[in-house]
């Protein structure tokens, strides 16, 4: 298991190329590019939220708070990374760094045809809380109570 740090601006380039591969199999089920896919690495590694597994990285996730809870709002591993748990640990290290902040939830939401996050949510613990339509996109909402 690759270890988990806070990205650098060197990861970028890095960072665009696992967000494409990660979610370009749902560009078609959604008709177009979904919202990770455009992320502002380079704000949000200057931020301070986005963390990267490896180096080079084979993962990335974008967390920080949110009124009292925390969102996780962008999580993605390489291709060639899929299936080797990396994803979970990504999402483990957020819980993390969200308890230690004294956060009492981690909330996120997934398009609602991105199946595999549907299922994989549950399994980690999350609840889903609802479901809406926002900017055009059929979203799920989730929360994890820790």
């Amino acid at each position: 298991m690759s270890d988990i740090r806070l990205a650098k601006a060197e990861d970028v380039p890095r960072l665009r190329l696992i967000a494409r591969g990660a979610y370009a199999p749902y560009v078609p089920l959604i008709g177009s590019e979904p919202p990770p896919m455009l992320q502002d690495f380079a704000a949000d590694i200057a931020a301070g939220r986005c963390w990267a597994a490896g180096d080079p990285a084979l993962g990335y996730v974008v967390a920080y708070p949110r009124e009292a809870d925390w969102m996780l709002e962008n999580v993605a591993v390489a291709p060639e990374a899929q299936g080797t748990g990396l994803g979970r640990a990504l999402v483990a290290h957020a819980e993390a760094l969200a308890k230690a902040a004294g956060a009492p939830a981690m909330v996120l939401y997934t398009h609602a045809k991105m199946t595999n996050n549907r299922a994989l949510y549950p399994a980690l613990g999350y609840r889903e809380t609802g479901r809406a339509t926002q900017h055009g996109l059929d979203r799920v909402f989730f929360r994890k109570v820790f």
